[in-house]
């Protein structure tokens, strides 16, 4: 479900070698993101990591993990997953870490949860299972009644 959340309710913490994360979702330490209670149990974290420092973070065995890496270069080694990489992703597999060394000051974004193992159909802005939900969604974006409010 979508949560507005402003910056300034963004936990942010610096740990040890001067690394930053941002969380946004899931926790650092003892450090606690603004968004809670999604049944995925998400982490999204916006970590920068200075020249020469290095990152582990325990992530949740049986999660999607990846990295969006948008600034600098890194050695993203598994403490306990093996990695794939395709341009800008690391994307993990199965373990209970990942481990982040900087080549040059690095900012990526990490995101992990549960898996839905669900059929994604997808168009434009609008994200459903089917594209019969996709036709009907957009038929009521067109009629004004795609936002339903409690």
């Amino acid at each position: 479900r979508y949560r507005d959340v402003n910056a300034s309710d963004i936990t942010h913490v610096k740990l040890e070698n001067d690394v930053e994360v941002k969380i946004v979702a899931g926790k650092v330490g003892d450090a606690v993101g603004p968004v809670k209670d999604v049944v995925i149990n998400p982490e999204y974290l916006d970590v920068f990591i200075p020249s020469g420092a290095a990152f582990t973070h325990p992530v949740v065995v049986g999660h999607t993990v990846f990295a969006y890496v948008y600034h600098g270069t890194g050695k993203f080694s598994p403490s306990s997953r093996s990695i794939q990489v395709a341009e800008n992703i690391v994307l993990y597999d199965d373990g209970d870490s990942i481990s982040i060394e900087a080549i040059s000051d690095l900012r990526f974004l990490l995101i992990s949860g549960k898996p839905l193992n669900e059929p994604v159909a997808w168009q434009g802005p609008i994200v459903m299972n089917t594209d019969e939900e996709l036709r009907i969604a957009f038929a009521e974006y067109r009629d004004g009644t795609f936002l339903k409010h409690k």
